[in-house]
C-alpha cells in the first residue's frame, strides 16, 4: 500500500471535559470520513471509540482509543481520550505524542475543570489547538461566553473563524467568517447533507462586524496581513487561511468553531479545520533526544530517510497479547525488525505492525515517519520507551507519570485467584502506569494505589471480567507522605562483621526541609579527602532509596533537602555495604530528630451546582474541612472552586447528590501535598 505523503497526515486527539460530547464528535468524524457504518451513541453504550464493557456501561471514556480515517484525500489519525480526572495519564499520553488537538468544550457550561487541565497538558507539550463550542442546540447555549471564558482562563487567544446562526432551540446553522457563507444541515440526512449559501441579510451588519473582529486579530499577529488589511485592499480566503494556520501551529491563535454534534451539525468543518489549521508531521519542529553513547543533543526530522525513532506511549493487553502504540518520528520500520530500546538499553523483535481502529486491528507492513501505529511481539517495553536503530541510539523526553493518591486493600477469595492475581496486576500496571501495587507483608493484602475512587474500581472489574479473578475489596484509604519541619546534622556509622569480614562506613548529613511540591535533593558536599570517590555513588544510591519510607508509618518522604557534608574512612574496613547501611541509619535518626509530620493529599474539587443549593454545598465543604477558593456564577448555575482534604471526600458524591436533588456535578483532582 502507498505511503501518504507527510503534508497530508494529520496526527490529532480530541480532549475535553468528561459529558462535554468529545466521544459523540469523534463518533460523528468516523461516521462522515466512512470508518463507520453508523454513529455510535455514547448514551446507547454504542459508541465505537469507548470498546471497554465499563466504558459501556458508564458512558464515559476510560481509555485512550486510536483510530484513522481519510478527509479529502488526507490521512488523519485520531485519539480520543478521557475526560475523567482519574484517567488523566490517557489524555497525558496521547498529547506527548500528537501534532494537534481539537478541544471539545460545552456552549452552556464553557470553560470545565477537566477542559483546563487538558488545555495546560497541550500547552506543556506545545501542541496546537483548534476549539470547538459544542451543545449550541441546547437552553443556555451561550458561544460568546463560552469564549470569553477562554480568554478569562487561557494564555492563549482565540479566534473565532465561525459564528452560530441562533443558540438553543434557534440554533439553525453555522457562518463561516473565512468564506463569507452560511452552512445548515439538510434534515433526514443524519448531518452528512448540508447546503451553503448567502448570509441572511437580517444577520449580515453582525457577521461582516465579527468578520472585522477576526481580521484585526490576525493582523496583530501576521505582518502581511496588517499591511493588506491597513491599506483596505481584499485579502482572498487562501491567504487568510495560510495566515490562520500558521498562527495556529506557532501557538498565537486558536481558531474557535461552533456546533451541535449530537445533531450532527458542525462535525465537517472541523475536519475542514484540522486539514487547513493544525500541522502535518512536517510543520512540527524536528524531534529532539539525548544520545546516550555521546551524552549530546540530537534531533531527527520527520521523513523515511532518517534513522529511524520512535516513541512507546501506550501499552495494551489484547486477548492476552501485549500491544504497544508508538508514534514514529523518523525512518521506517517494518514487520520483522530488530528495534533497539535506548530506554532500556535492550534489543527487541517486531512481530507484527497493526493499524488500529479503537479495538480493532489491521495488519500491516511497513509504518513510516508521522504514524501511529500499535507494534506486536515488544516484550520488554514500557510506556515512554525510546525505539530507535541500534547505530543510531537516540532517548526521547519521556512521559511524566503522576503519582496515585488513594489506596486500595484487595485480597484474593482462593488460592487459585491469590495464585494469578500478581502477574494479573503486574500487566494491569504496565498497560497503566498510574497504578501502584505493593503486597503488605503484615497483613497479608494487596494494596492498589491510583488517582481516585473511579480508578480504582475500574481495575477491581476488570479483574473480575476480564482474568475471572475474584477478590474481597477494603474500604478505600489516603496514600500520605511524611515531610520534616527542621534542619538537624546527623551522623550515620556502621562497624559490623558480616560472614568473616569487617565492614565500616561513616556518614554526615543535613537534612533541612523545603518548600510544599519541592521534592527531595540530594547534595554532595563531601570534600574529596573525606570518603574515596567510589562510595560516592552508593551513598546517593542508599539516600534515593531512604526517602521511600519515613519514620512515622512508612510512607515515602516528601520535600527534604539532604546534604552530604563529611564522614571518614578506614583503611581495609571500608566497604559499599558499610556505607550504604550508614547513610540509610543516618537519614532515619535524622528524620526522627527533625520534628517528622505527616503530609495528606489534598484535592482540587471544582462543583457546578444550581443557585438554589449553593448555601448547602459550601456549609458541607466547610464541614469536611475544605476551603472555597472561588464562587463564579454561570447562568442559572453557580461553580464553586474548593480545596479539600481527600479523607474527607469519601463518598462524595453521593452525599452531593442527596444535598442537590442531583442536580450538581462534581470533578476533583490532586493539588498538593499538605499538613494533616
Amino acid at each position: 500500500m502507498a505511503r501518504v505523503k507527510l503534508s497530508r497526515i494529520r496526527n490529532i486527539g480530541v480532549v475535553a471535559h468528561i459529558d462535554a460530547g468529545k466521544t459523540t464528535v469523534t463518533e460523528r468524524i468516523l461516521f462522515y470520513t466512512g470508518k463507520s457504518y453508523k454513529m455510535g451513541e455514547v448514551h446507547d453504550g454504542e459508541a465505537v471509540m469507548d470498546w471497554m464493557p465499563q466504558e459501556q456501561e458508564r458512558g464515559i471514556t476510560i481509555t485512550s482509543a486510536v483510530t484513522t480515517c481519510d478527509w479529502k484525500n488526507h490521512e488523519i489519525h485520531i485519539i480520543d481520550t478521557p475526560g475523567h480526572v482519574d484517567f488523566t495519564i490517557e489524555v497525558e499520553r496521547s498529547l506527548r505524542v500528537l501534532d494537534g488537538a481539537v478541544v471539545v468544550f460545552s456552549a452552556v457550561e464553557g470553560v470545565e475543570p477537566q477542559s483546563e487541565t487538558v488545555w495546560h497538558q497541550a500547552g506543556k507539550y506545545g501542541v496546537p489547538k483548534i476549539a470547538f463550542i459544542n451543545k449550541m442546540d441546547r437552553i443556555g447555549a451561550d458561544y460568546f461566553g463560552a469564549i470569553g471564558m477562554m480568554q478569562e482562563r487561557f494564555a492563549s487567544r482565540p479566534l473565532p473563524v465561525q459564528v452560530p446562526l441562533g443558540e438553543a432551540e434557534n440554533f439553525r446553522g453555522i457562518v463561516d467568517l473565512i468564506r463569507m457563507r452560511l452552512i445548515t444541515w439538510k434534515e433526514g440526512t443524519l448531518g452528512a447533507a448540508f447546503d451553503v449559501s448567502e448570509v441572511p441579510g437580517d444577520v449580515r451588519d453582525e457577521v461582516q462586524a465579527r468578520r472585522e473582529k477576526l481580521l484585526e486579530t490576525l493582523a496583530e499577529v501576521d505582518d502581511e496581513i496588517a499591511d493588506k488589511y491597513l491599506a483596505e485592499i481584499d485579502i482572498p480566503d487562501a491567504e487568510l487561511i495560510r495566515a490562520i494556520r500558521k498562527a495556529t501551529v506557532s501557538l498565537k491563535l486558536v481558531p474557535v468553531l461552533c456546533g451541535a454534534a449530537l445533531r450532527n451539525k458542525g462535525v465537517q468543518p472541523i475536519l475542514d479545520a484540522v486539514i487547513d489549521f493544525l500541522p502535518s508531521p512536517e510543520d512540527v519542529p524536528p524531534v529532539k533526544g539525548l544520545n546516550p553513547v555521546t551524552k549530546t543533543e540530537e534531533s531527527r526530522a520527520a521523513n523515511d530517510r532518517e534513522p529511524f525513532s520512535a516513541l512507546a506511549f501506550k501499552v495494551s493487553m489484547m486477548e492476552g497479547r501485549k500491544i504497544t502504540y508508538a508514534r514514529i518520528y523518523s525512518g521506517l520500520l517494518k514487520a520483522g525488525d530488530e528495534v533497539f530500546n535506548a530506554t532500556k538499553g535492550r534489543k527487541e523483535k517486531v512481530a507484527r505492525l497493526l493499524k488500529m481502529h479503537a479495538n480493532k486491528r489491521e495488519r500491516i507492513d511497513v509504518a513510516g515517519a508521522g504514524d501511529i501505529i500499535a507494534i506486536a511481539g515488544l516484550k520488554d517495553s514500557t510506556t515512554g520507551d525510546t525505539l530507535c536503530q541500534e547505530s543510531k541510539p537516540i532517548i526521547l523526553e519521556s512521559i511524566e507519570f503522576y503519582n496515585p493518591v488513594i489506596g486500595q486493600a484487595i485480597e484474593a477469595k482462593t488460592p487459585a485467584d491469590q495464585e494469578k492475581l500478581p502477574e494479573v496486576l503486574a500487566k494491569i500496571s504496565e498497560e497503566d502506569p498510574t497504578l501502584k501495587v505493593k503486597y503488605d507483608e503484615e497483613t497479608a493484602q494487596t494494596i492498589i494505589s491510583g488517582m481516585g475512587e473511579l480508578h480504582l474500581e475500574i481495575v477491581v472489574d476488570r479483574l473480575l471480567r476480564e482474568y475471572n479473578i475474584h477478590v474481597n475489596v477494603g474500604k478505600p484509604r489516603v496514600v500520605y507522605r511524611e515531610t520534616i519541619q527542621k534542619a538537624v546534622e546527623i551522623d550515620g556509622r556502621f562497624e559490623r562483621e558480616l560472614g568473616e569480614k569487617k565492614h565500616f562506613g561513616h556518614v554526615k548529613l543535613v537534612l533541612e526541609p523545603l518548600p510544599r511540591g519541592a521534592g527531595i535533593e540530594i547534595k554532595n558536599e563531601l570534600p574529596p579527602e573525606t570518603i574515596p570517590a567510589e562510595f560516592h555513588p552508593v551513598i546517593e544510591e542508599s539516600l534515593g532509596e531512604a526517602v521511600f519510607s519515613g519514620v512515622l508509618a512508612g510512607y515515602p518522604v516528601l520535600d527534604v533537602r539532604i546534604r552530604i557534608t563529611g564522614g571518614s574512612f578506614r583503611e581495609g574496613d571500608a566497604s559499599s555495604v558499610g556505607y550504604k547501611i550508614a547513610a540509610a541509619t543516618a537519614f532515619k535518626d535524622g528524620c526522627a530528630k527533625a520534628d517528622p509530620v505527616l503530609l495528606e493529599p489534598i484535592m482540587r474539587v471544582d462543583i457546578l451546582t444550581p443557585r438554589d443549593f449553593m448555601g448547602e454545598v459550601i456549609g458541607d465543604i466547610n464541614a469536611r474541612k475544605g476551603e472555597v477558593d472561588s464562587v463564579t456564577p454561570k447562568g442559572p448555575v453557580t461553580e464553586i472552586r474548593a480545596h479539600v482534604p481527600l479523607r474527607s471526600l469519601f463518598g462524595y458524591s453521593t452525599d452531593l447528590r442527596s444535598a442537590t436533588q442531583g442536580r450538581a456535578i462534581f470533578t476533583m483532582q490532586f493539588l498538593r501535598y499538605d499538613t494533616a
